[in-house]
């Protein structure tokens, strides 16, 4: 049983196909194209470069070596050692079954395929297969690099262990595979989403509102509940105390009433089309597609961020798993090198300025700058042995104090350094300094001081850090005790004296 996706194949590498390469690169797995597009390459790079750029501003964790992308031209080089094999055709049954022939045909025997249709039968995709056992449905949403979710859905010659090791490599790479039971066409996602698209279109059509109205009402209202806790979970809350036994019978009644058209569709024609296509213009006048996929991955970003503190710091939803997938991250991560220079501080974080971060004003708000000087703080911490491992056998270090210098401002995007400095130590106790500024300045935009004190977590008390501990500490210290003392360490708050 393979631990991880050495290698994956991409078979189509548009919208969807593009955003499983990025998700699969980023994880630290090589991946070979094949598409007969012309420009595949460059469609491919600019999806890449929206991925690395979200990631960017996703998390902190130590993303793996980027893996090492490359274009074939055929789908048996492609295909050839791949571990984890996705198509992404367009969805015509002869064309994708054509395909998946190929691509059963020049696998290796253990390769799994996944199929990104988004409503064909995995029971029809594999009908002329020499070996469908290992065929499934591994349907994702747009865009799959940041979307955690892929709908899992075998077909009748699927074997179970498939589907099992289909959810155990996704969950690698940060995605959450869920087994749908039965195949269904459309599977679930769609068939909820196709549920509001109808009802949306003869919205339009009988000319109740126009589309910028329509998105307006979900994005400012039910999708905001959505993101976090889906539909029958926010209906259990409309149940009050209750719960979702009262809600069922307080509004089951509405659903005999004549309030949906779901079972009729109106017809697309060429009026109805030129009154969406025309409003869609309109509302979008001067955005550019790539820069409505910016501001998605944006926003979706804050949103995941936002998740991942949800539930008291447990983390909720989408956030929660984006919590565990970045756990896993640092602990893969190299321990870094044990050189310290000597003629700076220590470099202990890079990051760059998402759009969680910002306040009113347009800038990093002040609490954001405390939870990156956190960020510097752990990985000094792990620099000197203090990783997840040493939290969890029950010893960590506690920030007791910090001061907090505000000099500059940070705006959207920009990328910031942190460079700490040791200032003392003993047995229980830990002094840094952190500087912040741009990336490539000198100029601090903030500074902090901060005192840890090492603890005891069961017997909650202050104990002394373990020698070799000390030794890394210790290691640091002398390697910057040439170093000037940093401006503004050691000042308190205080009026100017009169």
């Amino acid at each position: 049983m393979r631990e991880r996706i050495e290698k994956a194949a991409c078979i189509g590498g548009g919208v969807i196909g593009g955003g499983w390469v990025a998700r699969f690169l980023l994880s630290g797995i090589d991946v070979a194209v094949f598409d007969p597009h012309p420009e595949a390459a460059r469609i491919v790079g600019e999806v890449v470069a929206n991925a690395e750029a979200a990631y960017a501003r996703l998390t902190q964790a130590p993303l793996p070596p980027r893996g090492r992308l490359s274009f074939h031209s055929s789908v048996a080089e492609a295909v050839d050692g791949a571990d984890w094999i996705q198509e992404s055709v367009p969805e015509r049954l002869d064309l994708k079954r054509r395909v998946l022939g190929e691509i059963d045909a020049a696998a290796r025997p253990d390769a799994l395929i996944g199929s990104s249709t988004s409503g064909l039968l995995p029971s029809d995709l594999q009908a002329e297969l020499a070996h469908p056992e290992r065929l499934f449905v591994a349907h994702p949403f747009n865009p799959v690099y940041l979307l955690p979710l892929a709908e899992i859905v075998g077909g009748r010659q699927t074997a179970p262990e498939t589907i099992a090791d289909a959810i155990r490599l996704l969950e690698t790479i940060g995605m959450k595979g869920v087994a749908i039971n039965k195949e269904i066409d459309a599977f679930v996602g769609d068939r909820l989403l196709e549920a509001l698209w109808r009802e949306a279109l003869w919205l339009i059509e009988d000319d109740i509102c126009d589309v910028e109205t329509l998105d307006d009402v979900i994005r400012y209202s039910f999708g905001l509940r959505w993101a976090q806790m889906g539909l029958f979970q926010t209906y259990r809350i409309a149940g009050g105390e209750a719960g979702m036994r009262h809600f069922l019978a307080q509004f089951g009644p509405a659903l005999a009433w004549p309030w949906t058209k779901l079972m009729d569709v109106p017809e697309l024609d060429d009026a109805l089309v030129d009154k969406i296509a025309g409003q869609s213009d309109a509302q979008n006048e001067g955005l550019s597609i790539r820069r409505l996929e910016r501001i998605r991955d944006e926003n979706l970003v804050g949103i995941l961020q936002a998740l991942k503190g949800g539930d008291e710091g447990r983390g909720w939803g989408a956030g929660k798993l984006l919590s565990a997938f970045e756990d896993k991250l640092w602990r893969a991560a190299p321990r870094p090198s044990q050189a310290v220079p000597t003629d700076a501080p220590l470099v202990t974080l890079e990051a760059r300025v998402s759009p969680a971060f910002i306040d009113y004003n347009g800038h990093m708000t002040e609490h954001r700058y405390l939870q990156l000087f956190g960020d510097a703080t752990d990985a000094l911490l792990r620099r000197i042995g203090c990783d997840m491992a040493y939290v969890e056998a029950g010893r960590s270090y506690y920030t007791v104090e910090t001061h907090i210098r505000h000099l500059g401002e940070a705006k959207l995007g920009e990328a910031l350094t942190c460079r700490t400095q040791v200032l003392g130590h003993d047995g229980k106790r830990l002094q840094l300094f952190h500087s912040l500024a741009k990336a490539g300045a000198d100029a601090p935009i903030a500074t902090a001081e901060q005192m840890l004190l090492h603890v005891d977590t069961a017997a909650g008390k202050a104990v002394a850090a373990p020698q070799p501990v000390l030794d890394a500490v210790a290691a640091i210290a002398a390697a910057q005790a040439d170093l000037p003392h940093p401006d503004g360490a050691g000042r308190s708050i205080a009026m100017p004296a009169r």
